[in-house]
């Protein structure tokens, strides 16, 4: 198993008309091949900001979710509204590595 976590800050007041986007992001990789967990989470120090936790069966499933078009436009609709730091982490039981 795959264990990603990380943490998303965006602009100021830009995280509720990120919302919508959220949520497809949610049921789209939910439905996935392969995704055990997907979660989305307030980080209660900044209001501009939330936390990621995911569950991936392999790195392989995890490497697919990489290229599903849900995700571009996720990744598009962050840029638009002005994302300001994305740090994630994916670990499994063997290694560490940046993602």
């Amino acid at each position: 198993m795959i264990v990603v976590s990380g943490r998303i800050v965006v602009k100021e007041g830009a995280l509720k008309k990120l919302r919508p986007v959220m949520q497809a992001m949610l049921a789209a990789s939910r439905a996935e091949p392969g995704c055990i967990e997907y979660h989305y989470g307030p980080d209660l120090s900044d209001p501009d900001a939330f936390l990621v936790l995911e569950k991936w069966e392999s790195w392989e499933t995890l490497e697919a979710h990489f290229e599903k078009p849900h995700l571009k436009a996720w990744r598009a609709a962050l840029a638009g509204a002005g994302l300001v730091s994305r740090t994630m982490w994916a670990a499994d039981e063997r290694e560490l590595k940046e993602v």
